[in-house]
């Protein structure tokens, strides 16, 4: 069989790539190794219950009415309506440092007011990171590299205050360990502090199934539980994909959501694993607890909160299988329009060592992820982050870097993949382009908008 364009993948990123392309009448599959759509943002049936996996919120909420926003554009581009992502703004997050609490919501106004209380000889410095972030062009593809840590401490003097402003985007997008591009600071930057969080009311599985309906729709082709084996190579292009099953397809244009180096193994060229500088580090555990009531009936009505333990920020690999310091505390039910959810729910998510849970066998991994849960909230709630809640749980379960690994292919079960993005998509093959976590625009509607951008530029505007 002979497409247009292949793309390997159906998460967030591929899916939107497909509709954009078979929007303009290519001919396009996509090929996903696993039985579900989503990638690392999708959802399962546990206990009795449908939960996500991934998605504590969507970034990049905007009301209606904006049309530059980000969201406004992605919709435009899919020819999506607003209401079939039946997005939910958040109540309100808080970034919790010892002797400190700022609090935010999608109302940038109200975190600058908490820094002009909490740290007032700063507001004015903090002024100027917030002009200089939206002066700051962060979609450009030829950006180079430079340390958010560095460009920040240029303009801030309390370094508690730059921990804390690092603690949530680094959480929710840096691949980096104790650092970040800093065009990726600040497109978190604006997706969390100036835009804000939302979620769909009954979960991600809203978004993904409506992407599959509109690819669908527009004539493309999803090939489930059918992975690609290689990418056959030529001297400078792709020849052709071989599937799992045996079958051999062939495409003008091979589009990949896998990750860079992960793309890269697959090529029947390639002899030497990628450098291990290159490769992410960073994985995470995250555990979910259903609770018999709503989280607020307990005392937590905070949507999200990033917690630290000392006055400095730790984010790296841990020597650990998981690093206690730091954390994210994610209720789905404190969302606008989520008070009346079959269940309350608590995630929980902290840094974690790959290869440590790797390491062990079954039995023992089965114990640790109950033992983790337990250290997790034990932790969290001696900190005074959140109240001890351990009465009010039905049931909980809890993913890994291994299962990150095993839904995901990537190296390390790296979340957002490597430190060093790729932003105009480019591989060594002239028809081989990467979209999604490599290519470097974060988050759920970075995903999309990733496909939408490397497809647009790789094949609409070559037609």
């Amino acid at each position: 069989m002979h497409y247009d364009v292949a793309i390997i993948g159906a998460g967030m990123s591929g899916l939107a790539a497909g509709i954009r392309l078979a929007y303009f009448g290519k001919k396009v599959c996509i090929f996903e190794r696993h039985e579900v759509y989503g990638g690392l943002n999708s959802f399962y049936t546990r206990h009795g219950r449908r939960l996500d996996v991934g998605l504590h919120a969507m970034t990049n909420y905007t009301p209606p009415g904006m049309r530059s926003a980000p969201l406004s554009k992605l919709l435009r581009q899919l020819r999506l309506d607003r209401e079939q992502f039946d997005l939910c703004p958040q109540l309100g997050s808080e970034i919790r440092f010892p002797g400190c609490v700022l609090r935010f919501t999608n109302d940038l106004e109200v975190l600058a007011q908490e820094v002009a209380e909490k740290f007032p000889q700063e507001i004015d410095n903090f002024t100027r990171l917030v002009e200089k972030v939206r002066d700051y062009d962060d979609v450009r593809l030829d950006a180079p590299y430079n340390s958010a840590r560095k460009i920040i401490g240029e303009i801030l003097e309390d370094r508690l205050l730059i921990e804390m402003i690092l603690c949530p985007l680094m959480y929710y997008g840096s691949a980096e360990e104790n650092d970040m591009d800093f065009t990726q600071f600040v497109t978190m930057f604006k997706s969390i502090f100036c835009e804000g969080f939302a979620r769909p009311r009954a979960g991600v599985r809203v978004i993904i199934r409506a992407l599959v309906k509109k690819f669908r729709g527009c004539g493309g082709k999803l090939r489930m539980r059918c992975g690609v084996e290689r990418i056959l190579t030529g001297r400078t292009r792709v020849t052709g994909l071989e599937l799992e099953t045996g079958e051999q397809v062939t495409a003008e244009v091979v589009l990949s959501s896998a990750g860079y180096h992960e793309t890269m193994q697959l090529c029947t060229d390639t002899v030497e694993p990628p450098p291990t500088s290159q490769v992410g580090r960073l994985s995470f555990v995250e555990s979910i607890a259903v609770t018999d009531v709503p989280p607020a009936d307990f005392g937590l009505g905070t949507t999200i909160i990033f917690f630290n333990d000392s006055a400095t920020f730790t984010y790296a690999k841990p020597d650990s299988l998981v690093d206690l310091r730091s954390g994210v505390i994610c209720c789905p039910n404190n969302f606008e329009r989520h008070d009346d959810l079959a269940d309350g729910m608590v995630r929980m998510t902290s840094p974690a060592n790959f290869d440590l849970w790797c390491g062990l066998e079954e039995g023992a991994y089965v114990r640790s992820k109950r033992e983790c849960f337990d250290r997790i909230v034990s932790h969290a709630v001696g900190l005074g982050v959140i109240p001890d809640f351990r009465s009010r749980i039905l049931c909980t379960d809890t993913f890994t870097p291994r299962t990150i690994h095993k839904f995901t292919g990537h190296i390390n079960g790296a979340v957002y993949g490597m430190p060093r993005k790729i932003r105009d998509g480019r591989t060594r093959l002239k028809n081989l382009f990467i979209c999604g976590t490599d290519q470097g625009f974060l988050g759920i509607i970075g995903a999309m908008l990733s496909g939408i951008s490397m497809a647009n530029l790789h094949v609409l505007l070559n037609d």
